[in-house]
């Protein structure tokens, strides 16, 4: 009972999605319709792509290319401004859980010589921000992105231009709160060189690259699942075990949950008529209970206005801690490191997320009402 009571205060999002969809199925008993629940495009592609990523990490390219830049950085003010860009650029690419999971450690590696608590809070609480606000402006940035993507059948260029103005707007806000930091001197934490095997990073780029490919609709959603299969079994078939398969079983019990309610017709028109004209307002508000990956999935079965929902649930990912799961995997880092001040950290991580949900929603709804 002790081991299954610490999986379900490890993964309550999953455990959520498991309950509502077992639930469910005493309502909607499982049958052939369930077969075309799940969104197999979007399970294949957050696989490969996790793969591709868990790859790269492996090898350590993310983190020789951030002590490259760091090199530059003289100040702690500076260090805020240089992680910030980095969460953000990079998790438009890699996804803002991997863009936290690869530089909030190396961040608490740099301030172990700074002696520095109130900067090393704010500054990881930005770089969870800049990496949800890096995430937002691509179809690969985050897991409900992608499904939004593949869902309503939007194209590269509606993607950027719904998700431009806020996300810059946002990354604007964070830049600004840098000025907090001190300008204290720092330095990058001095680490032996290691060579990047070029093979197997040549292999990783080419299988990331077949994955932004195959989200863009250029190669069959298979291709990319043979390729990832092949690049884990010939590089390192121990990749299989980094693939986060408590997301995609996240989204496999949410799927189920969604579509046995979808044929619930009292409930499927319920949700129907409360979302219509308020996409935005109620997925942003239902994200800071469920997080915004299970709210993009709960609430598109019921609408049409997919970029209203695509704003929604990304904007929906600043507030709480819950809102969005990259935010709670920063401090998770962080409540693991010595000396750690979770009270602190929680206080400035609501002022600073809250600040933006508000600043965003706002600025959104102005957009939308020009």
């Amino acid at each position: 009972m002790e081991k299954v009571w610490k999986f379900i205060k490890a993964q309550p999002v999953l455990v959520t999605a498991f309950i509502l969809a077992v639930a469910t199925m005493f309502i909607v008993p499982p049958d052939r319709e369930y077969a075309g629940y799940c969104n197999r495009t979007v399970l294949i592609e957050l696989f490969a792509l996790m793969a591709a990523v868990a790859g790269l990490r492996s090898i350590g390219i993310f983190e020789a290319a951030t002590r490259l830049i760091l090199q530059k950085t003289g100040t702690v003010r500076r260090l805020g401004a240089v992680m910030i860009l980095i969460c953000f650029f990079s998790a438009m690419l890699v996804t803002n859980d991997v863009a936290l999971i690869t530089f909030v450690p190396l961040t608490l590696l740099i301030y172990r010589n700074i002696n520095d608590e109130k900067s090393l809070i704010l500054t990881i609480v930005l770089e969870s921000a800049a990496a949800n606000l890096g995430s937002m402006m691509t179809p690969v940035g985050n897991p409900q992105n992608l499904f939004l993507y593949d869902k309503f059948g939007l194209t590269a260029m509606t993607f950027l231009k719904t998700m431009l103005p806020v996300g810059t707007l946002g990354l604007a806000a964070v830049l600004g709160i840098t000025f907090f930091l001190p300008k204290s001197s720092c330095k990058a934490p001095g680490r032996r060189e290691e060579k990047i095997p070029v093979i197997k990073a040549t292999v990783y780029i080419g299988l990331f690259l077949l994955c932004i490919a195959a989200v863009f609709r250029i190669v069959p959603d298979w291709v990319c699942l043979i390729a990832a299969v092949l690049a884990m079994a010939v590089c390192d078939v121990k990749l299989l075990l980094k693939v986060d398969y408590i997301l995609l079983g996240t989204f496999v019990c949410f799927f189920v949950f969604v579509g046995n309610i979808a044929r619930i017709g009292a409930v499927s028109e319920f949700f129907s008529h409360i979302l219509s004209g308020k996409e935005l307002i109620i997925a942003a508000l239902l994200s800071q209970f469920i997080s915004n990956v299970p709210a993009a999935v709960m609430l598109a079965e019921f609408t049409d206005n997919g970029t209203a929902l695509l704003l929604g649930v990304d904007i929906g990912g600043f507030g709480t801690i819950i809102a969005s799961m990259a935010s709670l995997i920063a401090f998770q880092i962080y409540r693991g490191s010595e000396g750690a001040k979770t009270g602190r950290y929680m206080t400035v991580f609501t002022i600073v997320n809250v600040a933006l949900f508000l600043l965003l929603i706002i600025f959104q709804l102005i957009i939308m009402k020009a």
